[in-house]
């Protein structure tokens, strides 16, 4: 099964490390798709996916065995309620191809902190996101953290 990864798993490390049987297929768009923030966590508001025809992100398509998935799905409190998973289309460096992700199960809106934003901006330029990509993901607002 394909995974979506639009988030700070996009840092091929972190994912090694989290999923190590899963190898990273390809990366690609979701088209039609925007990343956004949206409730509360400890550091501020968190990442997730709405829809939005006139947007696309860039995504790390990883070939998750079941095991990797329930264990991400752990990483990311999946279990818990606070993301679930989503089956999208996505155009990958080979061809369109379905694959899931995760969406958050709250409201969106809200500012990430400094820290999230850096880490997504970090995660995307080690994943080969293009630069415009990464320069929009490092201008995003974001709280101090103070």
């Amino acid at each position: 099964m394909l995974y979506a990864a639009y988030g700070s798993n996009l840092d091929p490390r972190q994912m090694a490390e989290r999923c190590p049987h899963s190898p990273l297929e390809s990366t690609g768009w979701l088209t039609g798709w925007r990343l956004t923030f949206g409730g509360e966590g400890w550091d501020g508001a968190l990442p997730t996916l709405v829809e939005d025809p006139a947007s696309e992100v860039f995504v790390a398509l990883y070939d998750l065995t079941q095991t990797d998935a329930e264990s991400l799905d752990d990483w990311e409190s999946a279990t818990t309620g606070l993301y679930r998973r989503i089956r999208l289309r996505v155009q990958g460096l080979t061809g369109p191809a379905t694959a899931w992700a995760y969406l958050l199960n709250d409201f969106e809106g809200g500012l990430p902190s400094a820290r999230t934003v850096g880490i997504l901006a970090d995660a995307a330029e080690v994943a080969g996101a293009p630069a415009d990509y990464v320069t929009a993901l490092r201008h995003r607002a974001c709280t101090s953290g103070d």
